[in-house]
């Protein structure tokens, strides 16, 4: 990953980068004007943080990237598998219907340019999508239990579907999360993923001191676009560690639930 600003309160792909047509970012905790667990740079509107310095920090974000986005668009996550196009008809719905529309919603996809589609994570793995054939984007928030439900795969679907995306035309990549080391699970967990047909030596580890598994996310996200026909070398995994790295990037499992939330963003810029 690369700095997006000066303050690095903003990171970017190395891999999307390249390309001017889009605008991408990763938030950090740095540079921003919130406070206690949400200090500093929390954009995320459904953390409990104060609205008015979401709001501050939301524009500061705004004003960081290369083109002003109409807006940014933020669902209200459950950890599940859900994916909502955001189209000309959402675009054009009331504050209300919007609400309705991205609750419960897990991954966001569009066409439209202008629109940053951003998904919050704080130990879960972000992913964002570019088809460069289609001009499509897509990001995608995906916890244990969203990966478990293939969310990536589901996502890359609703693309092929919609906007007949293919897989050597898609640029991917894994953000900041939780890494194998740190993401320590219980057998129930596990077997969730035992259950649906992981290759369990590829994406876990045991640990004979404490007795528990250990998952890894990473490649567990990385397989979906592998089998979708992405290509290894289109996929950058970013390998950054939020449980570790928490004075740089925001850790539910280190701050608790009520903390800031990472904010990662992608948008189709106005040519």
């Amino acid at each position: 990953m690369i700095s997006l600003t000066k303050d690095k309160a903003m990171l970017e792909y190395e891999l999307l980068s390249p390309y001017p047509n889009i605008a991408c970012f990763v938030t950090t905790r740095s540079g921003g004007c919130s406070s206690g667990a949400y200090g500093t740079f929390n954009c995320s509107p459904f953390s409990g943080d104060e609205a008015e310095k979401v709001h501050r920090n939301q524009q500061k974000l705004c004003r960081s990237l290369p083109q002003l986005p109409h807006e940014l668009i933020i669902p209200f996550q459950t950890h599940g598998v859900e994916v909502h196009i955001i189209d000309k008809e959402f675009i054009e719905a009331t504050e209300q219907r919007r609400g309705e529309l991205l609750h419960g919603v897990d991954a966001v996809v569009t066409k439209e340019k202008g629109y940053c589609v951003c998904v919050s994570t704080a130990d879960c793995i972000p992913i964002l999508l570019y088809d460069r054939e289609n001009e499509v984007v897509a990001a995608i928030h995906a916890g244990w239990r969203g990966t478990v439900g293939a969310i990536v795969a589901r996502t890359l679907d609703v693309m092929k579907e919609a906007f007949a995306s293919n897989g050597p035309d898609i640029l991917a990549c894994v953000g900041p999360g939780i890494s194998l080391p740190s993401f320590e699970v219980g057998e129930e967990v596990y077997d969730a993923f035992r259950n649906q047909g992981y290759d369990m030596p590829r994406i876990s580890q045991w640990n004979n001191e404490t007795g528990k598994y250990h998952l890894d996310l990473w490649e567990a996200n990385r397989m979906q676009l592998l089998e979708f026909g992405i290509p290894a070398e289109q996929i950058q995994v970013a390998a950054i560690c939020t449980y570790i790295h928490h004075d740089e990037f925001f850790s539910a499992r280190r701050l608790g639930l009520k903390s800031g939330r990472i904010l990662s963003g992608i948008m189709l810029n106005n040519k």
